[in-house]
């Protein structure tokens, strides 16, 4: 390439260095496991259902059950339906599911195997169901599998027998458990009764009984997401995570959605509640407006030590959009904002707030990874590091205070039975980040001038 510029020699097209998502099947995985007496099926060879269970164990430090096809040679080259039949008939004779969530892997997708038409030759035991969600991993990123999982439920599950239940139902998105619980919690404070499907609250966040349960008593059941179709509207929280099972839910039972963003900070909060108000006619109840006035109070607290500090977030891409909108209430500068997930919607709408801000000067990309991230912080440095565990090291190497953010965190105990959402998850991410920033003044400062600061 010697007529190439500078830019065509180094720039990466295909090439993902630490990519900012992992494959669709543990997004698949998750979402399956938000449905009461589940039990996810991995359709492909064993190593693949290994790493996704492993990685939902270390993250919720919950023991992840799941099953396998369990492919070798012969079912790479001929195809996996004879395994899937097999491993259908043992799993409800030993297992004993309600439903058997199927998702495929790579393999299984490359060979082609028809998983609906091997799903109708499976003897399924009256009262139970197996649903499927077609997740390629060379395709999206687990948001997509998440997504592509949440259709496959509404499609073999929901059903509108014309009689409304006079219900709300609400698709929270990839978010962890203390989410959920925070979402539902302000839904039940408008006096709101609601369909929450997939609701891993109450799977992987449960006590210790000293009696093992393969299926904790949490998740939506069978009948909740069946009668989905009989609600008055669902709320899609996340457009990249659950709209496409609200539409779908639509296209097959007439029930109306709207897409919300997932409620971090004040003004998504707000928009979450007062949206929701407003449908059902309810008023806003004084509790919430409490909770409301004590964040906005902590973030005026916290202005003389945040302003104008520059950040870089990383994550998926439903709470990023949330989280940038944040941090410019906070008064704070994004200057680096990525997802792994691909979808020039993510770019447009963080750049409107951008533009809405005045802020000019920052780069947003979908589709980008941690060395990219990485590379921008050595050319112009920024004074805080937001996102999940993997951004560690470049917390380290580049010196930065990081607060640790999003699904994939690991190496923080008990982090998922903390919300981020809600006007309490604002004021735990306010706490976090401004202490960050203080504990590097306190680093860098002698103890007089330290008190001076505080």
């Amino acid at each position: 390439m010697l007529n190439a510029t500078p830019k065509e020699i180094v720039e990466r097209k295909a090439l993902k260095i630490n990519p900012v998502k992992t494959c669709q099947p543990i997004g698949a995985m998750y979402a399956a496991l938000g449905i009461h007496n589940c039990l996810p099926h991995s359709h492909g060879s064993q190593g693949c259902c290994s790493f996704h269970r492993m990685q939902l164990t270390r993250i919720f430090k919950e023991p992840v059950m799941a099953s396998t096809s369990s492919f070798t040679e012969g079912a790479s080259v001929f195809g996996g339906g004879s395994n899937l039949k097999t491993a259908a008939k043992n799993i409800f004779s030993l297992y004993e599911p309600d439903v058997i969530a199927v998702h495929t892997t790579c393999l299984s997708e490359t060979i082609g195997d028809d998983i609906p038409t091997y799903i109708r030759d499976v003897d399924v035991p009256e009262g139970k169901i197996m649903i499927h969600a077609n997740t390629p991993s060379y395709v999206g990123s687990h948001i997509t599998g998440y997504s592509n999982m949440v259709k496959g439920m509404v499609s073999y599950l929901a059903k509108n027998s014309g009689l409304d239940n006079g219900k709300i139902n609400l698709i929270p998105g990839m978010v962890g458990p203390a989410d959920i619980k925070e979402m539902k919690r302000l839904v039940e404070a408008l006096g709101l009764n609601h369909i929450t499907f997939p609701d891993q609250s109450g799977v992987l966040d449960t006590p210790m009984t000293g009696e093992y349960k393969m299926y904790p008593k949490g998740g939506a059941t069978k009948e909740d997401i069946e009668d989905a179709g009989n609600s008055k509207i669902t709320y899609a929280i996340g457009s990249f995570a659950s709209e496409l099972g609200a539409v779908t839910l639509e296209k097959s039972t007439k029930v109306p959605f709207k897409t919300l963003y997932t409620p971090i900070g004040i003004e998504a909060t707000d928009e979450f509640i007062y949206t929701i108000a407003k449908d059902a006619g309810k008023e806003i109840p004084e509790e919430i407006e409490e909770e409301r006035g004590q964040l906005v109070d902590v973030l005026l607290d916290s202005h003389q030590y945040v302003y104008g500090k520059k950040v870089a977030i990383f994550g998926d891409p439903d709470v990023v959009i949330s989280l940038t909108r944040f941090v410019l209430e906070l008064g704070m500068i994004p200057k680096y904002v990525i997802t792994g997930t691909p979808g020039s919607e993510f770019e447009k709408v963080i750049n409107g707030y951008l533009e809405k801000a005045g802020i000019e000067d920052c780069k947003v990309k979908a589709a980008s990874d941690l060395f990219e991230l990485q590379q921008w912080i050595k050319n112009e440095g920024v004074d805080l590091l937001i996102g999940n565990s993997h951004g560690k090291y470049i917390a380290k190497a580049e010196d930065i205070p990081f607060v640790r953010f999003g699904f994939f965190t690991l190496d923080r105990f008990a982090f998922h039975y903390n919300p981020t959402v809600g006007y309490k998850g604002g004021i735990r991410l306010v706490e976090q980040i401004t202490n960050a920033i203080l504990d590097r003044i306190e680093r860098d400062s002698s103890d007089d001038d330290f008190e001076l600061v505080r």
